[in-house]
C-alpha cells in the first residue's frame, strides 16, 4: 500500500540535545510491504514502513509490528497524522495528503502493528519510488525559444503558469489545453491567427496573454465559456482585432484589460457590463468616437492615446427616427422598458440578439432601430481616476455617442447645451 504526501521524520532524541526538527516536511512516497524477494508466511513481523523522498529514493525502513507507540489523528480529516516509533525513537510527521487515502494507510499500518495475518493486509513490494512519484508536482514552465519547446513529451498536468513566448507557434497547442489547472497563460510574442473555441474549457484561467499575434478577432464562443466566472486579466494588444463580438462583455470578471495596437474601430457596445473592469489601454487604434454605455465604468487607468477621435458636434444628429414608430419598435421598446423576459424559446434568437443591443436615451427609455445619434464631448476623468493624456495637446477629452428616442428628447437636450454655450 502506497501514499503520497509530505512527510518530516522528527527523532524525539534531539531536544536533549538541544536541537528541534526543521518543522517543515518534504514531498515523500510512504509504502507498507515487505521488501523484494522475503519469502511470504505467517504472522507479519516482516512488515516495514518505508518513506522514500527525492534525496534518498532507495527510502528508509522502519519495522511496523509492535514498534509503534502511538497514533496522532486529531487532524486526520486536513490530511495530517503522526506515527510514533519505539525504535528508533522517530516521530513519522504526515501532511498534505489525501484524507481518505492517509485514513486508510494508518489502518493498514495499525492492523500490520497488531499482527494481523499478511495475507490480510494490502501490501506492496518494498522498492525504490521513481521520480515522478516523489520530486514535487511543477506548477511553472518558461519557454522563451523555439528550440525549447517541447514537443516529444507532454506538458506537466499539474501546470499553473504556462509562458510559451517568442516559439514562432501559428496556433495553440491542443496540450495546453488539457491542463485543466492552468491560472496563467501566456503565447505572446507568436504567430497566433485563430484561438480554439476550447480554450474556454480551462475553468481555472485568470490570465491569458495573447500580446504581439496574428489575431484579427476573438470569439463569441470564447465570451459565452467558463472564462465568464474566471479570467480577470486579457491583453489582446499589438494584434489586427478591428471589433470585438458582442458577447465580449459578458466576461464580467475582467479587471484589466489590454487592446492597444490593434485597428478597432469600435469598443464593445455594452462595455459599460464590465463592472470589475479597473484598467483599460485601447491606445493607437482607429476609435472615431466611444460607445454611450462608457459613461457607466469606474476605472483606475485609462488609456486611449493615439486614436483618430472625431470632432464632436452635437448640432449636426444622425437622424434614423421612424414616425410613426413601427409595430416591432414599440413591442421592443415595451419589453425593455417594462422588463418583460423574453429568450430563445419565446423569442426568434434574431430578435433576442436586437434587444441585448437596444440603446438607451437621455431620459433612460430604450430605442432599438429608430432613434437620433450625436456626439458629444466627455472628460474621460468622470470614469478615470488616472487618464492618459488623449493626444499631444494634453487633452483628456474624448467623443462619446448620445442616443435619444425622440424627436422631443433630442430638442430638450439641444436647448440645454445652447444655453450652457452661450
Amino acid at each position: 500500500m502506497r501514499l503520497q504526501c509530505e512527510v518530516e521524520v522528527v527523532s524525539r532524541l534531539l531536544p536533549t540535545c538541544g536541537l528541534r526538527g526543521r518543522g517543515r516536511g518534504t514531498r515523500a512516497l510512504l509504502s507498507l510491504g515487505r521488501p523484494p524477494g522475503r519469502a511470504r508466511g505467517g504472522g507479519s513481523g516482516g512488515v516495514y514502513l518505508m518513506v522514500c523522498t527525492a534525496r534518498d529514493r532507495v527510502g528508509a525502513r522502519y519495522k511496523v509490528q509492535e514498534n509503534i507507540e502511538r497514533f496522532f489523528t486529531r487532524f486526520v480529516e486536513e490530511g495530517k497524522a503522526t506515527v510514533r516509533l519505539r525504535e528508533p525513537a522517530v516521530d513519522v510527521c504526515l501532511s498534505k495528503a489525501n484524507a481518505s487515502n492517509l485514513k486508510n494507510f494508518l489502518s493498514a499500518v495499525r492492523l500490520a502493528h497488531q499482527g494481523t495475518d499478511i495475507g490480510a493486509l494490502p501490501l506492496s513490494t518494498l522498492v525504490p519510488a521513481k521520480n515522478s512519484e516523489v520530486e514535487k508536482p511543477k506548477t511553472k514552465m518558461i519557454i522563451t525559444s523555439r528550440r525549447d519547446y517541447p514537443l516529444t513529451k507532454n506538458f506537466p498536468y499539474s501546470l499553473e503558469h504556462l509562458q510559451a513566448s517568442y516559439c514562432k507557434l501559428a496556433r495553440i497547442d491542443m496540450r495546453v489545453l488539457c491542463l485543466k489547472k492552468l491560472r496563467k497563460l501566456d503565447l505572446s510574442h507568436n504567430h497566433i491567427k485563430q484561438l480554439p473555441a476550447t480554450i474556454g474549457d480551462l475553468i481555472c484561467l485568470q490570465e491569458l496573454n495573447l500580446h504581439d499575434n496574428h489575431l484579427e478577432s476573438f470569439s463569441g464562443a470564447l465570451c459565452n465559456s467558463t472564462l465568464q466566472k474566471s479570467l480577470q486579466f486579457l491583453d489582446l494588444s499589438q494584434n489586427k482585432i478591428k471589433a470585438l463580438p458582442i458577447q465580449f462583455c459578458q466576461l464580467r470578471e475582467l479587471v484589466n484589460l489590454k487592446l492597444d495596437d490593434n485597428e478597432l474601430i469600435r469598443l464593445p457596445f455594452k462595455i459599460g457590463q464590465l463592472g470589475h473592469l479597473r484598467f483599460l489601454s485601447a491606445a493607437r487604434n482607429k476609435l472615431p468616437f466611444l460607445p454611450s454605455d462608457f459613461r457607466k465604468l469606474c476605472l483606475e487607468n485609462l488609456d486611449l492615446f493615439g486614436n483618430p477621435f472625431e470632432q464632436p458636434n452635437p448640432l449636426v444628429p444622425n437622424i434614423q427616427l421612424k414616425i410613426p414608430l413601427t409595430l416591432l419598435e414599440c413591442a421592443a421598446r415595451a419589453t425593455i422598458n417594462y422588463r418583460i423576459p423574453y429568450g430563445c424559446h419565446l423569442l426568434p434568437s434574431h430578435l433576442c440578439e436586437d434587444l441585448e443591443v437596444a440603446k438607451t436615451c437621455q431620459c433612460g427609455s430604450a430605442c432599438l432601430s429608430s432613434f437620433i445619434q450625436i456626439t458629444v464631448t466627455m472628460n474621460l476623468h468622470h470614469v478615470a481616476h488616472t487618464v492618459v493624456l488623449v493626444d499631444n495637446m494634453g487633452g483628456t477629452e474624448a467623443p462619446i455617442i448620445c442616443y435619444f428616442c425622440s424627436l422631443d428628447c433630442y430638442s430638450q437636450f439641444l436647448d440645454r447645451y445652447l444655453q450652457s454655450n452661450r
